[in-house]
């Protein structure tokens, strides 16, 4: 017990020394990204899950990490290895995920080193309630990509085949109100 703490502190230091080194991009705001990928074993940490993805043979995860500073560190793994996405201080750790995952979407993972490509997910999961903010996520995360022809199924309205989607392959929880959008922190 107090070997896994102590473990966990050591993680967590080291992981607040770099994520001091990360700076802003253009099209990031308000996150901060490392000038290279930073690899870390998480398995002494106790993320949070923001976003999974699952299909038959493999997962892909976005889960956040808070640091004794009141820094939130975004991070992902594929069950292989995991990466330092970014990081931000916000106040409200569901308002920074919805941001995230507002920039995530509409840089396609480029802003953060990663890319989405690939068949859509068979089951996703989120911590974001907001089913209309979860469509507006993934039109612009999948639209004009393998998974969003999937997805479209030849239909012409792709927003609308990405609610139908969702309405099967998300699990989340219950909504209780709207996601705060960038926008809206920018006014």
């Amino acid at each position: 017990m107090f070997s896994s703490r102590q473990a966990r502190l050591k993680t967590l230091e080291a992981l607040e020394d770099r994520a001091k080194q990360f700076r802003g991009r253009e099209g990031t705001w308000p996150f901060r990204v490392p000038h290279e990928p930073v690899a870390f074993d998480p398995s002494a940490l106790q993320p949070r899950v923001v976003l999974r993805f699952e299909w038959p043979d493999t997962r892909w995860e976005l889960w956040a990490i808070g640091l004794p500073s009141g820094l939130l560190l975004y991070c992902d793994s594929d069950g292989r290895e995991a990466h330092v996405l970014a990081s931000v201080k916000r106040g409200s750790p569901a308002e920074a995920d919805g941001f995230f995952l507002e920039r995530l979407a509409e840089s396609r993972g480029e802003c953060f080193g990663i890319e989405m490509t690939g068949p859509a997910p068979e089951r996703i999961r989120s911590s974001i309630g907001d089913r209309e903010f979860l469509a507006d996520v993934f039109v612009e995360l999948f639209e004009d990509t393998d998974a969003g022809l999937e997805i479209a199924d030849g239909g012409p309205d792709f927003r609308l085949a990405v609610v139908e989607w969702l309405s099967r392959v998300l699990t989340a929880p219950r909504s209780s109100g709207r996601q705060p959008r960038i926008a809206d922190a920018q006014e």
